[in-house]
């Protein structure tokens, strides 16, 4: 996210990211079919947070028209999408953040990655540097 919008580290570091999030969709999905009673929330989850790192994958190889927008709305998306995904998991497991309530982590992303979609938007909206 920190490296210049432009081809070389930005683009490599993209693929891997991509194909990180190929194989998280997988899994999530495999674990949700094999585990349906228990699992099917995965299988939904991972549809949505998926169809974010997709879409913004796509924008930046296909250039559509407001490309930019798209591109940064769906990886940021995605990133969210994710990190709730893991907080939601994992807080059970974290001695000092157990104590909260749990529904604080399934918005705690959404409200520290909303307005940063927003401010990186309007910077690269601004600039058209990409």
């Amino acid at each position: 996210m920190s490296s210049k919008k432009k081809r070389g580290i930005h683009t490599i570091c993209g693929e891997i990211y991509h194909s990180a999030y190929v194989v998280v969709f997988v899994t999530s999905l495999t674990m949700a079919i094999l585990n349906w009673e228990s699992s099917a929330y995965l299988f939904f989850i991972g549809i949505f947070s998926y169809s974010f790192a997709f879409m913004g994958y796509l924008a930046g190889k296909k250039k559509w028209k407001n490309w930019i927008a798209s591109h940064i709305s769906g990886m940021l998306g995605s990133y969210i999408a994710i990190s709730t995904a893991i907080l939601v998991v994992n807080v059970s497991n974290i001695t000092i953040l157990n104590e909260w309530n749990p529904l604080i982590f399934w918005f705690l992303p959404s409200i520290i990655g909303s307005p940063l979609i927003l401010l990186v938007g309007k910077k690269y909206k601004k600039s058209n540097s990409i």
